[in-house]
């Protein structure tokens, strides 16, 4: 591992925000290295001298804050908490966690700062300025091996303080509290944690970070010296294809174990799909995970292959058997897997958003790589259950978990948006995202690549009228996502207006495609999908206000959504049994969508004798109908509101006078 110091880079955060701005700057450091730290692991802080209001100077702790990751913290993600009062805590008998907590928040010097880390105690009794902390794949590798306690001390000698493993929070502070002063020399410049990671210091924010890098280096050099570093695995062949059903069928039992709709990704990884081919994979990743700290995200437990109840039924068994006894009783969590190996599928991971899931995925990567390395240095061995149970169920994770209060109605479900590139499909797109749901978008321009950013949208090109495109499609975002909850059936072409007696068969023939054979393909394979959704399935049909009120030169556009509305009604009938509502909006108007451009608006305003602006609002609310209006409306449709409607016609025109 090289050190990323850059002098000019450096130079600059310390122009911005003198030593805690060079804090900020060895933290984002460590957190560009995903094998020093991952999603909000790792902790760093520095001791100022600050004067206050009362114009006394106070030792004054920056340690990072609960719930910020150090690859883009800033200034405002680090709690000051007053020294000297955390140093005071340190030599109490105990210390309730719920205590501790209430301590380190009242004792803040800015009412706003975020809650500071548990492990703030501990780096007040480190008697060094700056302090960094990461789970290092190098070294947790080492010590999550038989004779770890004395390869660690092969590798370090006195320049680090070894401390047994002990649960983070108070009682770890106490303990380093009591090592630190009688083991640590002249030499000393970090402390390894067994089973849970690596601390450095030093008097400079460059001191205590290449410090770090030295010490995690000298780890990697011993794996590679016993060629325990570059592990291979044999190749494992690609998982079959389709799986998409079987895919949502597992979801659907994963979500009734976990008591809600849950993500379920299924990752084209070799290394996965290797690793859980494994010869010896019951008996090595079914000791645990890596380091505690990943117990929260994966659980002490991965499922292998697809048996999901037979794992919660073991994961129940464990749970009655180690959870920790001397605590009060605990209520179980819910005991669906968070990573699961398929022999077939290869590694899996669950999540109740797909952030959660890739997050579970990261860790699990690195998991095989230690797990695998450990194996080649002696053995790969865990944390006793126990503690893994009593990590699972710590009272500051689930005080966490009360705090982020109910997620948006959406959340772990699957929506699929045909015409997502632009208009009310790309609207829609956006409001199913912000009530949390995942979200597939279909278009066969590419601008649907970008229609929204981040792990829960998937954007892919496909042409709908190509039965074969529109498989794959679907097979990419039920391996991606899990399965299929809402369907939005958006997409459609309006071709220029044309009598009767002038209708080419051709074009006649290409909007019945688009318009409706291609809807009834897309219902066809999303039939079984919508079945398996765990709250039921729901489809949005977007039809037309010509379905009702049909236009003179729009035949085949208006026989195309007419037939797609008769389509859905049958769909209603059909489904209601499998727990699948249909219902259609006809929405009319809408002039933010690239159908409308300003010619052919100021060309409707003139025949009409109106202005642009009188124009849009020619409807009986005089209001102008927006994407965004037609796609809230579609997104609650799909919402608990509707949860009684199937088979429903909703106009969203402001108020046609030829509808109503």
């Amino acid at each position: 591992m090289r050190s990323l110091w850059n002098d000019e880079e450096a130079a600059r955060f310390e122009r911005e925000g003198g030593e805690l701005g060079l804090r900020v700057y060895t933290s984002r450091l460590l957190g560009r290295e995903p094998e020093l730290v991952l999603h909000g692991g790792g902790n760093t802080s520095v001791k100022l001298r600050e004067r206050n209001l009362l114009g006394e100077e106070e030792d004054i702790l920056y340690v990072k804050g609960s719930g910020w990751d150090l690859a883009d913290i800033d200034a405002e993600g680090f709690a000051p908490v007053r020294l000297e009062h955390l140093v005071r805590l340190a030599s109490l008998e105990r210390l309730s966690d719920p205590e501790m907590v209430n301590e380190l928040k009242t004792h803040c010097t800015r009412a706003g700062a975020p809650t500071p880390s548990v492990e703030a105690i501990l780096h007040a009794v480190l008697p060094h300025r700056y302090v960094d902390h990461t789970h290092a794949d190098a070294v947790v590798t080492v010590t999550n091996t038989p004779d770890g306690e004395a390869r660690v001390r092969e590798i370090y000698g006195d320049r680090v303080v070894v401390v047994p493993y002990v649960m983070p929070g108070f009682d770890l502070a106490r303990e380093v509290a009591r090592r630190f002063p009688a083991e640590a020399g002249p030499q000393t410049m970090g402390m390894v944690l067994l089973q849970h990671g690596i601390f450095s210091f030093g008097e400079t924010a460059r001191e205590s970070y290449e410090r770090m890098i030295e010490l995690v280096t000298l780890a990697e050099e011993h794996l590679r010296s016993r060629r325990a570093w570059s592990v291979g695995l044999p190749e494992a062949p690609p998982p079959p294809s389709p799986i998409r059903k079987e895919v949502a069928a597992l979801r659907r039992r994963l979500s009734r174990l976990a008591g809600r709709p849950m993500i379920l990704a299924v990752h084209d990884d070799p290394k996965g799909r290797a690793f859980a081919r494994h010869p010896e994979v019951g008996r090595i990743a079914r000791q645990g995970p890596i380091t505690p700290d990943h117990v929260i995200r994966t659980k002490p437990l991965p499922c292998l292959g697809r048996d999901v109840e037979a794992f919660a039924r073991d994961y129940q068994a464990y749970f009655h058997e180690h959870a920790p006894q001397a605590r009060e009783p605990k209520t179980m969590l819910d005991p669906a897997p968070r990573v699961i190996l398929d022999p077939e599928w290869g590694l899996c991971t669950v999540g109740r958003s797909p952030k959660d899931a890739a997050i579970v995925r990261d860790i699990y990567e690195h998991t095989i790589d230690v797990i695998l390395r450990a194996e080649a240095l002696g053995g790969y061995r865990a944390l006793p259950m126990r503690d893994l149970f009593d990590m699972e169920y710590w009272d500051l994770e689930q005080a966490k978990l009360k705090r982020a209060g109910e997620p948006p109605v959406f959340t772990g479900e699957v929506a699929l948006v045909t015409g997502a590139a632009s208009g009310i499909g790309r609207a829609c797109v956006q409001a199913l995202l912000r009530r949390g749901a995942a979200v597939i978008g279909l278009d066969r321009d590419e601008g649907v690549r970008e229609a929204a950013s981040g792990p829960a949208y998937r954007g892919l090109v496909c042409d709908l009228t190509d039965a074969g495109a529109l498989e794959q499609a679907l097979e990419a975002g039920v391996r991606a996502f899990g399965g299929l909850d809402m369907l939005v059936l958006n997409a459609g072409v309006f071709p220029p207006g044309r009598r009767i007696a002038e209708l080419d068969e051709a074009e006649w023939r290409r909007v019945l495609a688009v318009n409706l054979d291609a809807n009834l393909n897309l219902m066809r394979e999303a039939h079984p999908l919508l079945r398996e959704a765990p709250r039921g399935g729901r489809v949005v049909v977007m039809g037309s206000k010509n379905v009702p009120a049909p236009g003179p030169g729009a035949a085949a556009y208006s026989a195309s959504k007419a037939a797609l509305q008769q389509l859905a009604r049958v769909a209603a009938l059909e489904w209601g049994s499998d727990g699948i509502r249909v219902n259609t909006l006809h929405p009319h108007a809408v002039f933010d969508t690239a159908l409308w451009t300003e010619e052919v608006l100021r060309a409707r305003a003139a025949h009409y004798g109106v202005s642009v602006e009188a124009y849009k609002r020619r409807n009986l609310l005089e209001v102008e109908v927006t994407s965004r209006d037609v796609a809230e409306l579609a997104a609650e449709l799909c919402g608990p509101l509707f949860r009684c409607t199937t088979g429903a016609q909703i106009p969203v025109d402001g108020g046609n006078e030829r509808v109503v």
